[in-house]
């Protein structure tokens, strides 16, 4: 997604990451509040995250994250304080995202598309996690997301996200760590991003004409992905500020079709 900064109109932005815990009996959606109110880990100094022993996840647990937060925008010293961004240096907590022409920001899309792709997985009897509670509230900061799903056990942690190219640039792209830092972030994160990728194009979604290749955008600046120590990608649905795209992205319709793919893919990457 392309970040509004509080000097400039328009840089690139993106992240996203987390998750919470499983229990037993009837799987039921799980909100950020219930698994970060305790247990939080203190924040570290900026650098790479060692390598687990083994990898182990709960195959009925995913995170979804929800880009950005409504009130981003009105708290800018919250949301520039410095955090960690998992390779020895820092960015800024979290930012406002961007929005289409008319105005329809971001960050209503990423909560929109997470909360039916939370519904239709919880249906599914997948239990999952929200990295955040509304979208009205401010943050979490990015590092903080990732440590949502870190502390779950999360077998996939997917970001949902927005971009915000110049117009007739369009199509959907998947980010994941690169180069990893982790086991989680080699073979089970590139294969996550591989099936949303496959899904979306079969889903009808055209794979991005102006950034990455084939669909997939490797990336090493993106503090949510570099942190996490589950399976994660971060897809950007589209391009806000091309006239096709946002006409997919603002009707109802079309974002049902984006949490459709997205919900699928999680499902047949769970198998």
């Amino acid at each position: 997604m392309r970040l509004r900064s509080w000097n400039t109109t328009a840089a690139i932005c993106a992240w996203g990451l987390l998750l919470g815990g499983c229990g037993h009996g009837a799987p039921t959606p799980t909100k950020a509040s219930d698994t970060t109110s305790s247990g939080a880990m203190p924040r570290t100094e900026a650098g790479p995250i060692s390598t687990p022993a083994r990898f182990i996840a709960d195959d009925r647990v995913v995170v979804i994250d929800p880009g950005h937060n409504g009130g981003n925008a009105a708290n800018p010293a919250e949301i520039n304080q410095q955090v960690p961004d998992g390779r020895g240096k820092t960015k800024a907590c979290n930012t406002t995202g961007t929005s289409a022409i008319d105005g329809y920001t971001e960050h209503e899309f990423n909560w929109d598309v997470a909360d039916r792709v939370r519904d239709t997985l919880a249906a599914r009897g997948i239990r999952v996690v929200m990295t955040r509670d509304d979208d009205t509230s401010v943050g979490p900061c990015v590092d903080e997301r990732a440590a949502i799903g870190n502390r779950s056990g999360a077998a996939a942690v997917v970001s949902i996200h927005a971009d915000g190219a110049a117009a007739g640039a369009h199509g959907f792209h998947l980010a994941y760590s690169s180069p990893p830092l982790n086991s989680a972030q080699e073979e089970p994160s590139q294969r996550l991003a591989t099936t949303l990728r496959d899904t979306m194009i079969r889903s009808g979604f055209t794979p991005s004409t102006y950034v990455g290749s084939d669909g997939m955008n490797p990336r090493a600046d993106l503090a949510g992905l570099n942190l996490s120590e589950r399976p994660v990608a971060l897809v950007e649905c589209g391009n806000m500020r091309d006239p096709g795209d946002a006409a997919l992205i603002e009707s109802p319709d079309g974002r049902a079709r984006y949490a459709d793919a997205i919900a699928s893919a999680i499902a047949a990457f769970l198998g």
